[in-house]
């Protein structure tokens, strides 16, 4: 079984049924098919067959969801490329991936490169007997985001996308009687795997958007009375500028905002449930895992945690010798389970060091389980910053700038000491005066002395990924 599987049940009396709309576009589940069939005839006349691959950088579009469900067709690997890369990043990725082709709006280097302006409007070729996709096949190579360095190819198969889509639909409730507002791009897998596979299986209909633009979205909610919303955090930060007479009439009609993608801090979620009358749900995940744990849907959703393992994940918490960690021990967070990827692409040693003797995928990320099961993340194992022997997770200290008025966005890096090893370094965006000599004084009476900053760098931004994750390699940079 793949995930064409799971779609084409979908079509089972809701062919008629919206399923997709984009600006003034609007098409049902049986329109969908129809085009993406079209589109594997078209992609099957220019030589593609099963194994080869497909770069897409595109944001999102009607194209992108054409193209991407005629790929899962012909058994063609999807290669999504953030449209935020630039020639260095997209060249990596091209020659890393060897795509066939890319489709674009634009030529890109020499490869051969699909316009979609000049897309033809009739497709006149035949194509044989769809190819037999195992659950094992590849659907797609995601590349991981480049927060610490060179992005790896994450070799996503038809059974991760499935677990995934089953798992969310079943624990986020997720119907035919959904309406998904989605603004996360398509070439990420928090839109792709968690908003369109989830909505298009489930029967849901999806509003699509190019982009996220905050200030548009009180409109899209008033004219799409949306029931699920996905963000990441940056995206709920903006939301929290809305009026509360907005807010609230925005969370009319929604039962389930998600943030993940990045940490939320707590104070977000607190502030965002005062003005819009929801407690946000968050979650982890990752390229290589797709979903892994979750708040639940009925039950406490505990800010500052990720919750719970999904069904079918294993998760375990090593400590650096070893050993497993108890109840409120911090360690590196290790995950097994049918949505976890097999490998790197075409990186053998990389793909061997990311997995224990047991099969269990080491995230590097740092985490706690409390008595009663919820997890917690404590920050990235390669933030991890040693000053005199003693450990400081970023995150904690991030928190708490977040929590000052004066502050909007926080990030905390590590730079070299020849006494002490490393120190601590803080990168903010102010808002409006910032009183540098104040806020190192509430860090003294709030933080033990060797986790306070010992300079702090105001900047109008802080450099992100497209899902929010602050580049914290760049910013080290700065300081070289």
């Amino acid at each position: 079984m793949n995930i064409n599987d799971l779609f084409n049940l979908s079509l089972i009396d809701r062919a008629s049924k919206p399923a997709l709309l984009l600006g003034k576009t609007s098409l049902s589940f049986g329109e969908l098919d129809v085009r993406s069939s079209k589109t594997a005839k078209f992609l099957h006349s220019l030589g593609f067959s099963k194994g080869d691959r497909l770069g897409i950088y595109l944001e999102n579009c009607l194209e992108f969801v054409d193209f991407y469900l005629a790929c899962l067709k012909l058994g063609v690997i999807i290669v999504p490329i953030n449209i935020l890369y630039r020639d260095r990043e997209i060249s990596h990725i091209i020659n890393d991936a060897q795509p066939k082709a890319i489709l674009a709006k634009e030529k890109l280097g020499s490869v051969d490169t699909i316009l979609i302006d000049e897309l033809p409007d009739a497709i006149d070729s035949s194509i044989p007997a769809l190819p037999n996709i195992n659950g094992d096949d590849p659907a797609a190579i995601i590349y991981t985001s480049g927060t610490t360095g060179t992005s790896k190819g994450a070799v996503l198969s038809h059974h991760n996308f499935m677990a995934n889509t089953m798992n969310l639909n079943t624990c986020w409730k997720i119907t035919e009687d959904d309406r998904l507002l989605l603004g996360l791009p398509l070439f990420h897998v928090h839109g792709l795997a968690n908003g369109m596979h989830c909505a298009f299986t489930a029967g849901a209909t999806t509003k699509l958007l190019p982009k996220f633009e905050h200030q548009k979205l009180p409109a899209e909610f008033e004219s799409f009375h949306p029931t699920l919303f996905y963000g990441v955090p940056t995206v709920y930060v903006r939301m929290l500028d809305h009026p509360e007479t907005t807010a609230k009439k925005m969370g009319q009609s929604v039962r389930l905002f998600v943030s993940g993608s990045a940490p939320l801090p707590p104070q977000v979620m607190t502030d965002f449930k005062e003005k819009y009358g929801h407690t946000i749900l968050e979650r982890y995940g990752m390229t290589e895992t797709l979903m892994n744990i979750s708040n639940p849907y009925v039950g406490e959703r505990r800010p500052g945690t990720v919750g719970f393992p999904l069904p079918g994940l294993s998760a375990k918490i090593v400590k650096p010798d070893g050993s497993l960690a108890g109840t409120d021990e911090e360690g590196e967070l290790y995950l097994k389970g049918p949505n976890v990827f097999s490998k790197y692409w075409n990186r053998k040693e990389a793909t061997a060091a990311a997995f224990d003797k047991e099969g269990y995928f080491k995230t590097g990320d740092m985490a706690t389980i409390s008595e009663d099961g919820y997890y917690t993340l404590r920050g990235r194992k390669s933030d991890l910053i040693i000053s005199g022997g003693f450990n400081i997770y970023p995150r904690e200290i991030e928190e708490f700038l977040l929590e000052q008025d004066e502050i909007s966005e926080a990030a905390v890096v590590g730079v070299p000491d020849k006494v002490r090893g490393e120190l601590p370094v803080a990168f903010v965006v102010a808002n409006g005066q910032l009183d540098l000599a104040a806020l190192e004084d509430k860090c003294r009476k709030a933080l033990a002395s060797f986790k306070v900053p010992r300079k702090f760098v105001i900047k109008d931004s802080l450099p992100r990924t497209a899902l929010g994750k602050v580049q914290k390699h760049v910013l080290k940079t700065e300081l070289d």
